[in-house]
């Protein structure tokens, strides 16, 4: 049982997409970068080859699991971490994530993530604060104990708790029972959740996340043509009074990944800004002739989106969709094992005992970025009305405004770490030191 001072308690939030961080109590993270971080291999700069950092590298960087590999890593690659160290591009500058379909790869980098998010960006002491992150449901043994040997022996927190982010979003919500259908960046996970402790036997997770329809996006786009400057590539120079000319910029030293990365940006703006779920399932013809969006891209381009604002959402419930798509061959491959977001949700519902299947049909969560799409909420609970005789009293809720659908699981941790009867389940450092790493599973179940 944790008995240090009373102070609030950190909440951390590390998912595919962005790294949230802040106290105990408020209603909003005070901190939310991005969970990628650039990295510059020394070696390649140092040494007589100065083609960039080599793509072999990048996925060996991704891919280490193991102690030595990280502090490999780390004596090699000097890592910038934030917003405003990814909006500024460097020459052999690559892109890298910690994370792999949800589960962390390098901890090296989440290291760096934690420190930027705790010293840099809430100016703290972790030996000051519990500590209480937020992790997936499909989290194993082996990444928990880990993130508390990193925890109790490098941060010196006083206290640590790890919470799983379906019981979070239900916390948020205000709901101890529910069905969590989480569509982040990185993949969509549904889990139910009873009485605050997730059924992991009825857990199920799906690649088609919002990283995945910004792929798709971006490919249909190349093949009409269109391809996003990066805003770095260009500047704007005003030749007359109210007259812009578009100059190009030369940096040759920049890495294919970073330019990759500054392109997904701007098409996953123009995804969230002009997409939207239609109401009934894509057909090429009906779409064919329906009126184009405008958006504008930074470089002053007027872009026309016509059908893929509908298709792309579509992908979701219906994966086949991805065979239609000029390069997605690869997906395309795999496409026909991919299940739709409406019968995973049945599927996870059906893994569940007879006597708790009604609850969860008429309290499904929606939650997670890609969640914020137009009519996804209309559009699920008409596919699940049409699926299942169970059905028949579905009800899919979504909390609050976009913003706070992105931040559901943060703001779960800061209700349930702030509590005053949340205070004994603390997984406090004497413990950890009398006990050992394994002791996670029985203080965080």
């Amino acid at each position: 049982m944790y008995g240090g001072d009373e102070v609030s308690a950190i909440v951390i939030d590390l998912g595919s997409h962005t790294c949230k961080a802040g106290y105990a109590g408020e209603d909003a993270p005070k901190a939310v970068f991005p969970s990628v971080v650039g990295a510059i291999d020394q070696m390649d700069i140092d040494g007589p080859v100065h083609a960039g950092v080599s793509s072999g590298s990048a996925v060996d960087l991704q891919n280490n699991k193991k102690n030595h590999e990280s502090d490999r890593t780390k004596e090699k690659c000097k890592l910038y971490v934030g917003s405003q160290s990814l909006g500024y591009r460097r020459d052999y500058m690559e892109l890298l994530s910690p994370l792999k379909n949800g589960v962390i790869v390098d901890w090296n980098i989440v290291d760096n993530i934690w420190d930027h998010a705790l010293r840099e960006c809430l100016l703290v002491d972790p030996k000051e604060r519990p500590m209480l992150l937020a992790e997936q449901c499909s989290n194993t043994q082996e990444q928990r104990e880990r993130a508390a040997e990193l925890m109790f022996e490098k941060y010196k927190v006083p206290a640590l708790f790890l919470a799983k982010n379906a019981v979070l979003t239900s916390f948020a919500s205000g709901r101890a029972t529910s069905l969590v259908v989480d569509s982040g960046a990185g993949s969509t996970t549904v889990a139910p959740v009873l009485d605050g402790y997730v059924l992991q036997k009825a857990v199920i997770s799906s690649p088609i996340g919002g990283q995945f329809l910004t792929e798709c996006l971006t490919r249909s786009l190349e093949a009409k043509g269109i391809t996003p400057r990066p805003r770095y590539s260009f500047k704007k120079k005003e030749i007359s009074p109210g007259n812009l000319q578009i100059v190009d910029l030369d940096f040759p030293h920049t890495t294919e990944g970073y330019k990759l990365y500054c392109q997904r940006v701007i098409v996953e703006d123009i995804k969230e800004c002009v997409c939207r779920t239609p109401d009934s399932p894509y057909d090429e013809s009906a779409y064919s002739n329906i009126p184009m969006t405008p958006y504008e891209l930074p470089d002053g381009q007027i872009i026309e989106v016509g059908s893929d604002r509908f298709k792309i959402p579509d992908i979701l419930f219906n994966p086949s969709l991805v065979q239609t798509i000029p390069g997605m061959e690869i997906i395309a491959e795999i496409a026909p094992s991919l299940r739709s977001l409406p019968k995973i949700i049945i599927e996870s519902i059906n893994k569940c005992d007879v006597d708790i299947r009604r609850e969860l049909f008429s309290t499904i969560l929606l939650t997670g970025g890609t969640a914020s799409m137009h009519q996804l909420k209309e559009r699920i609970e008409k596919d699940l009305l049409e699926g299942s005789p169970q059905a028949a009293r579905v009800k899919v809720f979504v909390s609050g405004n976009a913003t706070e659908r992105r931040f559901s699981v943060w703001i779960g941790g800061s209700i349930l770490a702030s509590l005053g009867s949340f205070q004994q389940m603390w997984f406090s450092k004497s413990e950890y030191e009398e006990q050992g790493a394994s002791y996670i599973q029985r203080k965080c179940p």
